[in-house]
């Protein structure tokens, strides 16, 4: 040590503590082998604490309520995405009802169609999108038209190219999702609500019906509705409603709004309320105007008079517009992503052993580095 009284520490061997020095080495050997099997202790989770339970008298003004408004600000200017297919037989009105609920032209047959156009042999995906602007609000529509679906003599699997396009959707998200120098917004096509356009038969569900149904409520928002409602008498429809429910149910079929997905008792009770006395939808589609009690409407002229289109006690048109754009619109956006593509996506990564798919950007750079 030096006598300055600054400590100078020499190294010494360890040595055991008991038992002859000239045998430390030895066991030192041995107390490394030993400590290499014996477990590291784990550290314990932090756990967070309990929120502090706060006065809601508070001394002054903060300014949280602001948020909502910078959130109503930053997507007045950005816009929004929402994406529609319609799924069913030709001549149920397809085309005309999404112009009605939109109230524009944005359907295929709207967008240079061609009459004479003939039904594809398979069934076919076209996808038509639009810009639709209200109250400075901005909404990028697609929709997406299933041209051939249920025309064919043997329509066995025709649900299949349905399927396959949804799934391309979420791969897509997916691989943009995972790129390393990813967009900032990541453009959405993944299908947010599919309404599906059943005959008004008066009888039951076909096994067609049944069969899409079955196999596509696992991956997208389906939203039943019956078509062209006003061939049926109101005895007729309420009746055929309450069959399509039952059938359904005795399927398992889950349709949007899911019994499952209802975050708390108010959305239960609402949701309850759709499930049970609106579904399916009993709808008609017109895109024509006329003259009803000094006002104009939207309807169908009949020998009988004009069939109302937002009349509640002509259709449940209303219903459908409402429900689909004004009270549940964000609700398909979210379920997509948070319950849809997060079940695609968990099975594509657990499918790749826990890997993300390879896109063009990976495949380059692991190419790059061989």
């Amino acid at each position: 040590m030096s006598g300055h009284g600054g400590a100078e520490v020499t190294p010494v061997e360890k040595m055991s503590g008991t038992g002859d020095p000239r045998t430390g080495p030895v066991e030192n050997k041995n107390e490394a082998a030993m400590s290499e099997l014996v477990p590291e202790s784990r550290q314990k989770p932090v756990v967070p604490m309990k929120p502090v339970g706060i006065n809601a008298n508070l001394l002054g003004y903060i300014g949280i309520d602001t948020i909502i408004e910078q959130m109503r600000k930053k997507t007045m200017k950005t816009g929004f995405d929402f994406n529609i297919m319609v799924v069913g037989q030709s001549g149920l009105g397809k085309s005309t009802l999404v112009n009605t609920l939109f109230k524009s032209q944005v359907s295929r047959k709207s967008s240079g169609w061609n009459r004479e156009e003939k039904i594809p042999k398979t069934v076919e995906i076209k996808a038509i999108g639009h810009v639709i602007e209200e109250g400075g609000v901005k909404m990028k529509l697609t929709v997406i038209d299933t041209p051939g679906f249920g025309d064919q003599i043997n329509n066995e699997n025709c649900w299949e190219p349905i399927e396959k396009y949804i799934n391309e959707q979420y791969e897509k998200f997916l691989k943009e999702e995972v790129n390393i120098a990813r967009k900032k917004r990541i453009p959405d096509t993944r299908v947010h609500c599919c309404l599906y356009f059943i005959s008004p038969t008066g009888h039951s569900l076909r096994p067609l019906d049944l069969e899409f149904m079955k196999h596509l409520s696992k991956v997208v928002n389906i939203i039943p509705v019956i078509a062209k409602a006003d061939t049926m008498t109101l005895e007729e429809k309420t009746e055929f409603k309450q069959r399509v429910r039952k059938e359904l149910e005795v399927n398992g079929i889950e349709f949007y709004p899911q019994k499952e997905f209802d975050e708390d008792l108010e959305d239960k009770t609402e949701n309850d309320k759709i499930r049970q006395e609106s579904m399916p939808f009993a709808v008609v589609g017109s895109d024509k105007e006329y003259q009803v009690n000094g006002k104009r409407v939207l309807g169908r002229k009949t020998p009988w008079g004009i069939i109302e289109v937002e009349n509640l006690t002509h259709c449940e048109f209303a219903l459908l517009r409402d429900f689909v754009i004004r009270t549940h619109l964000q609700d398909l956006k979210e379920v997509t992503h948070n319950i849809h593509y997060e079940t695609y996506r968990a099975k594509r990564l657990n499918d790749n052993g826990g890997l993300p798919p390879m896109t063009s950007e990976t495949e380059e750079n692991h190419e790059s580095n061989l």
